[in-house]
């Protein structure tokens, strides 16, 4: 079982962006971030997909969603700025259910998440980075969090 921390996919340039960010869309080559994603995930055992509030998270995971015929559940504690102490908590108490869970958010709060994990022993194989349409593997065994790995471009 895995817990997968997804950077959202591109979603342009947020300084073109004149409405709220928080609305801010995919742009086309996001879109194809996304299905790269769900293919990605086609084979995994999802029991949930939990996004940000932000469309561009939730836009990034509704692929892998809608392949594993489930909703994706929007979560505050994902949202751009939200504290990386308090979402390690959450996903610390998910790590004991069966099946895996994917996470989408932004490039603050996962490397977040991240350095608390490291500082606390995580052992992390090959590259590590957060760049957008990234995947995080959190891999649990017995309800811990053993080993991380990263892939850049899913």
């Amino acid at each position: 079982m895995s817990i997968y921390l997804v950077r959202h996919a591109s979603a342009g340039d947020r300084s073109r962006w004149h409405l709220n960010d928080k609305e801010r869309p995919l742009d086309e080559r996001g879109r194809e971030q996304a299905l790269r994603i769900a293919d990605f995930f086609a084979d995994s055992t999802v029991r949930a997909v939990w996004s940000s509030p932000a469309t561009r998270c939730a836009q990034t995971v509704e692929p892998v969603a809608k392949v594993h015929s489930l909703d994706v559940q929007i979560r505050s504690e994902l949202y751009e700025g939200a504290t990386s102490r308090h979402l390690l908590e959450l996903i610390l108490e998910e790590a004991a259910a069966p099946g895996d869970l994917i996470l989408s958010s932004h490039g603050d709060v996962i490397p977040g998440v991240l350095n608390r994990l490291l500082r606390s022993g995580l052992e992390v194989n090959g590259d590590r980075g957060c760049a957008k349409a990234s995947v995080w593997e959190l891999r649990i065994h017995d309800g811990v969090i053993t080993e991380g790995i990263y892939t850049a471009k899913p």
